[in-house]
């Protein structure tokens, strides 16, 4: 794996701005979701970095902003050593060619009106291949890439024709066809059979390896990140909370919300007994964010210093940051 980044985000923030009726309209006092809330982050050429938390951490925004789904409030995206230029067109479509996503529900990203070969197709049309010949090699190769052989039995059917494992497979066709350097995975097993996830887990890693892929995988299971990511990022409420190798955070979490969530991962080993973290507040309202940490009011291990606690990463261990005021011992009494 390259130690140069691919990816690096620079303060990036995304603000939805809350409109509840005419009295929000007029009002001089303007309310805004934070989703993302001034994050940084690196993800190195050719790893596959894990990004994990709660519904409405921010962690698929995030996902959709660095394929340009969505347009960041503020805060710099560089990509490959370039700063991405929203308003140029070229540089735009040069973008889009090279970064590309896989989502949750591949029925929902299929359009049912095209078979399979017309699907993978598209992009390569998008973007300006005009031979058929190469058009259906490539289509050909991403499907053979993708594990769905001999490709020509697929090219003729429809996503209502295929399986869930087979739907998926077809996303990740479309997605690779172009062969993009960076592939975002927003929960992509999450809708899938237990016993199709190692296939298509397994299929991801294949992809890094033939392709040199980099992939953002963007999940809320912790197993499934620790079988598949080199590094992990945890976000709560629109912050990164911990980041660092996954092995390293699994088995010593420097941060209280990621043991919390490891507390609530079932473990394989009858005999294996993890102390349970039970939190009992609800998730604080993303408009009225806590004073803080954000973590705070749930946190088991909170005091009022919490409330003055700015987020700042602290490097706990050899590239194991944690946003937390308390160390690890700290955190054990």
């Amino acid at each position: 794996m390259d130690t140069m980044p691919l990816i690096q985000i620079e303060n990036l923030k995304k603000y939805y701005l809350v409109n509840n009726g005419i009295k929000d309209i007029f009002s001089k006092e303007k309310k805004y979701v934070k989703a993302i809330d001034d994050i940084s982050l690196i993800i190195k050429k050719g790893e596959i970095l894990g990004l994990a938390g709660e519904s409405g951490s921010g962690k698929t925004t995030t996902g959709e902003i660095l394929v340009r789904l969505q347009e960041p409030s503020d805060g710099n995206i560089i990509f490959d050593g370039h700063v991405f230029k929203a308003n140029s067109k070229i540089e735009e479509k040069k973008f889009r060619k090279e970064v590309q996503m896989i989502f949750q529900d591949p029925y929902e990203t299929l359009n049912p009106r095209f078979n399979i070969f017309d699907t993978i197709a598209e992009p390569l049309k998008i973007h300006g291949v005009k031979n058929r010949q190469d058009i259906y090699d490539r289509v050909i190769k991403a499907l053979e890439i993708a594990e769905l052989k001999p490709a020509e039995h697929y090219i003729t059917r429809y996503p209502h024709e295929l399986s869930g494992g087979q739907r998926q497979r077809v996303a990740i066709a479309r997605g690779i066809v172009l062969e993009p350097k960076f592939l975002v995975a927003d929960e992509p097993v999450s809708m899938l059979d237990v016993s199709i996830r190692a296939d298509i887990l397994n299929l991801l890693k294949n992809l890094r390896k033939k392709m040199g892929l980099t992939m953002l995988y963007v999940s809320h299971d912790l197993s499934t990140i620790k079988y598949l990511c080199d590094r992990i990022a945890i976000m709560y409420l629109g912050k990164i909370v911990e980041i660092g190798n996954v092995k390293d955070v699994i088995d010593n979490p420097q941060h209280p919300y990621t043991k919390v969530l490891l507390s609530s991962v079932p473990v394989a080993d009858p005999d294996y007994k993890r102390q349970s973290i039970i939190i009992e507040d609800e998730v604080p309202d993303q408009i009225h964010l806590p004073e803080g940490c954000r973590f705070g009011p749930r946190c088991p291990y909170s005091t009022e210093d919490c409330k003055n606690f700015d987020h700042t990463l602290f490097e706990r261990r050899t590239d194991q940051w944690s946003a937390c005021i308390y160390n690890e011992e700290e955190l054990r009494k």
